[in-house]
Formats: C-alpha cells, sequence, structure tokens
C-alpha cells in the first residue's frame, strides 16, 4: 500500500507539471487502490474469523472443563451426602437402641414395683 501511495505521489506530481500526461494512469492506480484494499480486507475478514473460532474453541474448552468440575463436585457431594445418609442411620439405630433398652428396663422396674 505505501508503495503505492508513493506511486501516487509521483503521478500527482507529473500531472502538475507534464502537460502531456496521461490521466488514465492515475485510474490505473486507483484500481490497484481498490483491490489492495480488497486484499486487506478480505486478510482481515479471515483474520477475524480465524479469531471467532479460537475464541469458539476457547468457550467449548472452557465449558468441557467447568462441566468436568460440576460432574466431580457433584460426584463429591453425592458420597457426602451417602456418608451422612449412613451416620445418621447408625445414630439413630443406637439412639433405637437405647430407647428399648431404656423401654425394657422400665418395664422391669414397673414389674418390680408392682409385685413389691
Amino acid at each position: 500500500m505505501e508503495d503505492l501511495f508513493s506511486q501516487f505521489i509521483i503521478l500527482s506530481d507529473q500531472s502538475l507539471y507534464d502537460k502531456n500526461f496521461d490521466h488514465s494512469t492515475i485510474e490505473d492506480l486507483m484500481k490497484l487502490f481498490e483491490l489492495e484494499s480488497y486484499k486487506s480486507w478480505a486478510a482481515m475478514e479471515l483474520e477475524h474469523e480465524n479469531e471467532v473460532e479460537q475464541a469458539e474453541e476457547s468457550m467449548k474448552e472452557a465449558e468441557d472443563e467447568l462441566d468436568s468440575a460440576m460432574e466431580s463436585a457433584m460426584e463429591e457431594f453425592r458420597l457426602f451426602q451417602e456418608e451422612m445418609e449412613r451416620e445418621a442411620k447408625a445414630e439413630l439405630q443406637g439412639l433405637v437402641r437405647i430407647g428399648e433398652s431404656a423401654w425394657k428396663m422400665g418395664k422391669s422396674m414397673e414389674k418390680a414395683a408392682s409385685i413389691a
């Protein structure tokens, strides 16, 4: 693009000083400017598309990592919940045994009191 600007400056100077200057030369140069700008635009568009694809891939990887972390956390929670349920069940059974023992002792004391 810089070369085209240099050529444009040279041709502009020539057109000012040369009475026989062919103005179609500048028109041809302007067509080259147009082509160069389209090439630049296409290159930028391609670069943009590549960056979008990379961003989408990064997002997909991040989502996969998040899903994996969530699955691990849920599995850990399920294991914790199962352990808590086992402990609660064991504690309940212990309390039931204590209650049954107390009930039996109360019955024994009631019988002893009724005999006495």
